[in-house]
């Protein structure tokens, strides 16, 4: 590990000056993937900035009936909060996924949207990887490319985004805060990771300096009727080969809402939103669940080692969708 400067700064804004005045410098919360990373020698920061102290710790009720939940919440308090629970049962089965009991104990709200991929290639210093190191290629497309991207993948890069926490969000429509050199802004959280085109190496749409402050998710009824199901290699500490999280709202046998999002099939979280609107308005059957579960694999591209994605993630929608129609009862 390199040297690098520390500093604590007493607020938010000093934390955003801080970072702003030194490009290769980095946040720092809990540390669970970037410490991983600098130890590895992957990430190399000259500057951490430590804001563990600086944003919320809470999980507050706002007037719209919306739930604002602080970045520095940590994952297990919030898979077990009883709101969460009750209301968001997806987002709670979500991060009981996700890692162990012990880094979800420290791993926080806002850091967990921001890990990168687990590529191995990544991880590995003495092979190709555009996203580690921008042009010396991408040694997973002709490789070991099992866990890897079958939507939105380029020339440049198939790896696929690790957090589950971040899928369950996405299907919830939530938002970021943020506050950067800027000033303050809300961003939806579907835009805030991108697909890799020709920049790899970005991972999201945040610009140097701007500081996750909270996420908030609204009110969402139906979403009481919510699951999140995770296939992986074995039963914990994985990574998804794919996961869903879904919703349903079913009156009178017809489908009136759906949400529906995909983890481990592409560079972002993937809201399936060519299955959400196959579904409404439709009976709430077997076929019709198959069906639109096909619209969505329809323009999926899977690599030499993971076409076995495009009938596991057709069968997990269905199945989930039964499950949910049946709850809905």
């Amino acid at each position: 590990m390199r040297e690098f400067r520390y500093e604590r700064p007493a607020d938010v804004s000093s934390a955003v000056t801080a970072l702003a005045g030194s490009p290769n410098g980095r946040f720092l919360a809990a540390g669970t993937n970037l410490v991983d990373h600098m130890r590895l020698g992957i990430a190399t920061p000259d500057l951490l900035v430590d804001v563990r102290q600086l944003t919320s710790d809470q999980i507050t009720e706002l007037s719209d009936g919306s739930i604002r939940i602080g970045a520095a919440v940590r994952n297990s308090e919030l898979a077990a909060d009883r709101r969460i629970r009750r209301r968001y049962p997806m987002l709670s089965e979500a991060l009981l996924s996700g890692a162990s009991g012990q880094l979800r104990n420290v791993a926080t709200t806002g850091g967990n949207l921001l890990q990168r991929t687990r590529c191995v290639y990544f991880q590995d210093l003495t092979t190709a990887c555009n996203k580690r190191q921008p042009g010396t290629g991408c040694s997973a497309i002709d490789g070991y490319n099992r866990d890897h991207s079958i939507f939105g993948a380029s020339e440049h890069c198939v790896a696929t985004h690790p957090s589950d926490m971040a899928v369950a969000m996405v299907a919830l429509d939530a938002k970021l805060r943020t506050q950067g050199p800027d000033g303050e802004r809300s961003l939806p959280l579907i835009e805030l990771h991108r697909l890799p085109g020709d920049q790899p190496d970005r991972d999201n749409m945040l610009n140097h300096g701007e500081l996750i402050t909270a996420i908030d998710i609204p009110p969402l009824g139906f979403v009481t009727n919510s699951r999140y199901r995770k296939v992986r290699d074995r039963a914990s500490y994985a990574f998804a080969l794919v996961s869903l999280a879904a919703a349903l709202d079913v009156a009178d046998g017809v489908v009136r809402d759906v949400r529906l999002a995909l983890g481990g099939v592409a560079h972002k979280p993937w809201r399936a939103t060519k299955a959400e609107e196959a579904l409404r308005g439709v009976p709430a059957n077997e076929d019709n669940f198959r069906a639109a579960a096909q619209a969505e694999l329809a323009d999926a591209q899977p690599l030499s080692g993971n076409a076995f994605k495009v009938p596991l993630a057709r069968n997990v929608i269905t199945r989930m969708l039964l499950d949910l129609a049946e709850e809905a009862r």
